[in-house]
């Protein structure tokens, strides 16, 4: 029989305490039978549509345009659609057509450019690419980047140009420049400029050209090639630096840098829900990669091609942030990567929240998702031997993806083919209150027939209040694992509620398919607290002083991964503990024993290692185990065998100190900039990556998902345990 902890045995050699049961007198009551509530209306639904079933159509089909590069709508007006011609052989010049109007004949020249354009070198040149300002409407701000020449050099130039007619046309007269760029050779100019969500302008530069950067660009952070930088045209002439620039102060790079690494970032977008960056990057030989760029982010190149070394050998220590996906020269159907957009339409339901790519010469398309089972990046080819020349991706203001064809001269819309589910065709309810995993009258009650539970040590959620229920068929039971792992029957669903004291924010379920795999759907809360209505895709609310952040259903899949057992908190060593029921009997039972005379289980767990509670009540375990339950929790899902973390780590509770792979161990993954870092240092936390990513914010955090927020508890108790910790075994 499992019992509450009511006492400890110390392993001095592992400095890891094994909390066993104690029985006292109160067990019987503990173990008193209890029935098992039947659970007649929360089941797995059918799994969503998951492949991309599209085609390819033209919306203007009257229309042509020669090379085009670029694709953008004003901001606010769906109206007109703007495109970038490069000028190779033909003006480089900007133009316009009504996209209202189907049947569309003729664009109109706002801009030529002709005239100030160094071209003459190759496919890289010309007018590459041009962006709104955010407030167009009342500034008339055009800002254009484009190769020309100065002191007989070609060069980078970004120019802003004034429209006083609301976009009809822009006077050339009004150019003004706000930066320029020697560009070394003909090739990896980059020239894609945006404004971010945050009002910043972002502009993307390859690293000059030439074969491999022999000149270490891409690692150098005092100039601006194999570089994206930022800044604020808003504040100073030409611009001012974001105060959270990486190198603001102009120490230890150019202050206008934002990330780098990149070997030559043609093509990029942000999300129009979270701000993700996401990056196309050209590889050189070998690798085409996908990144999610982040502030302060070092991507690898030139010391790595993708995920593969290339200047340095070894490559596996380093400040390397690994590209979300890669794919390989020619066997994979490709040369040349063009970065799309994260598909945010609703023509396509199957693809909200995906992001969708392509392969300039080759005309293959991808969606990626992730791969239900492991969580890892799983790119679906949806399109390929198209004979296109996709060069760039567009998104209008409703979320529908388009994308240029450069040879052709022709606009695509990315439509739903034949066989794709129509936009109502969902199979998952649109609000929480239909699910059945919910009381319909009062949605932030559970239905009967779930079970409510508490664990040991959570998940820290930036400090958010949680309820947590599951539910499986009637006549269904659960498998436990060696590892003490729980393996649910297809059909089970597991309900966790997020709340900022009395106000819901988020409802989050985790439902096991009948296909065998797991998949995650939030719901975000009305305003009032009475109902949640299912995203699409990852999304952002505010919460009187919280900022929530909820998941795509593929982020979701980046943590319930199959190596860590998929539901995370249901596990024996996190239910081990007392935990009141007031859906069955108001009785507080150990929730092992309870769920077992419920005969949820197959096989009663054995006892087993037991998270100390966390928070902890003072005096139930020494806070050095405290830091080592909250590593556990916190991290443990992806740093385990087979799972998704970088390196080597085991950082499992009931791993021996001495097999966790983390005790005066380097790092492979970048230091922070920390002289002699390690992932454990002996009695030092300053030295400690793993306490040093948890008080980071940006792209080097730890966890990486799901939270934005510095737990300053949980980060002192890591503190204790690795000061406590004076020596490796």
């Amino acid at each position: 029989m499992l019992c509450w902890p009511t006492r400890s045995l110390m392993l001095p050699v592992l400095s890891l305490p094994l909390w066993f049961a104690a029985c006292t007198p109160d067990d019987a009551l503990r173990t008193a039978p209890l029935e098992r509530p039947s659970n007649e209306t929360c089941m797995a639904l059918e799994r969503p549509a998951t492949g991309a079933d599209v085609t390819f159509t033209q919306p203007w089909p009257n229309l042509r345009f020669h090379s085009p590069v670029a694709m953008r709508q004003l901001p606010g007006d769906d109206r007109y659609w703007y495109v970038v011609e490069q000028g190779l052989t033909n003006p480089g010049r900007i133009v316009r057509f009504d996209g209202s109007d189907p049947d569309v004949s003729t664009s109109e020249t706002v801009l030529d450019l002709s005239d100030l354009l160094n071209n003459a070198g190759g496919n890289e040149w010309g007018v590459l690419g041009m962006d709104f300002h955010p407030d167009f409407a009342s500034n008339g701000y055009l800002y254009v980047s484009y190769t020309g020449t100065l002191d007989r050099k070609l060069t980078s130039f970004i120019v802003r140009y004034t429209s006083t007619d609301g976009g009809a046309t822009f006077d050339p007269d009004s150019a003004h420049e706000i930066l320029h760029l020697a560009q070394p050779f003909s090739n990896h100019n980059g020239g894609n400029i945006l404004f971010g969500p945050d009002g910043y302008l972002y502009a993307g530069f390859g690293d000059g050209g030439s074969q491999g950067d022999p000149s270490g660009n891409g690692q150098n952070t005092d100039v601006w090639l194999a570089k994206m930088l930022r800044i604020d045209v808003d504040a100073g002439d030409p611009y001012g630096i974001p105060d959270d620039n990486p190198f603001a102060d102009g120490v230890g790079g150019a202050p206008e840098v934002y990330a780098w690494g990149l070997r030559n970032p043609w093509r990029w977008s942000f999300d129009s829900v979270t701000g993700d960056l996401w990056a196309g990057d050209v590889g050189q030989n070998d690798w085409e990669e996908v990144d999610v760029i982040r502030n302060g982010g070092n991507y690898g190149w030139n010391a790595k091609e993708g995920t593969h070394c290339y200047d340095t050998d070894p490559c596996d220590s380093g400040p390397w942030i690994e590209p979300i996906t890669e794919y390989k020269h020619n066997n994979a159907g490709g040369v040349s990567i063009t970065g799309g957009y994260v598909y945010r339409g609703t023509a396509i339901p199957s693809l909200v929240g995906t992001y969708l790519y392509a392969d300039a010469y080759y005309g293959r398309f991808w969606a990626l998702t992730y791969d239900p089972v492991t969580g890892e990046p799983a790119p679906t080819v949806i399109a390929e031997d198209t004979g296109l020349y996709p060069v760039s991706f567009g998104q209008d203001h409703a979320g529908e993806v388009y994308f240029t064809d450069w040879d052709g001269g022709r606009l695509y819309r990315i439509d739903p083919g034949a066989d794709a589910p129509a936009p109502d065709g969902a199979v998952v309810p649109d609000l929480l209150s239909q699910t059945g995993c919910v009381d319909p009258a009062h949605p932030m009650d559970a239905a009967p027939g779930l079970i409510s539970y508490e664990v040991n040590s959570p998940l820290w959620s930036d400090g958010a209040d949680k309820s947590r229920w599951f539910a499986i068929p009637d006549g269904t039971q659960i498998a436990i694992n060696a590892d003490g792992t729980w393996t649910f029957p297809i059909g089970s669903v597991i309900v966790k509620q997020f709340r900022n004291g009395d106000q819901p924010m988020e409802t989050r379920l985790m439902v096991l398919h009948e296909d065998g795999a797991w998949a995650g759907y939030s719901y975000a809360w009305n305003e009032a607290g009475t109902d949640a209505t299912l995203l699409a895709g990852s999304s952002t609310a505010t919460f009187g002083d919280t900022d929530w952040t909820y998941p795509s259903r593929a982020e979701c899949l980046r943590c319930h991964t199959s190596a860590a057992g998929s539901t995370l908190g249901l596990r024996t060593e996190q239910l081990n503990r007392d935990h009141t029921y007031a859906e069955l009997d108001g009785g507080s039972y150990n929730q092992i024993d309870a769920l077992a005379t419920m005969g949820f289980f197959d096989v009663k767990p054995a006892a087993s290692a037991t998270l100390p509670a966390w928070p902890s009540p003072t005096g139930s375990a020494p806070a050095p185990e405290r830091g080592r339950a909250y590593v556990a929790s916190n991290c443990a899902y992806c740093h385990l065998p087979g799972g998704t973390g970088g390196g080597a780590m085991d950082l499992r509770y009931d791993t021996p100190f001495a097999d966790m792979g983390i005790c005066d161990v380097a790092p492979v993954n970048g230091d922070l900039g920390v002289t002699d870092a390690r992932l454990l240092d002996p009695g030092s936390p300053d030295t400690s990556l793993i306490a040093l990513r948890m008080a980071t914010l940006g792209a080097q955090r730890m966890p990486q998902l799901g939270t934005s927020v510095v737990d300053e508890d949980g980060l002192a108790a890591v503190h204790d345990w690795i000061t406590a910790t004076t020596t490796c075994p």
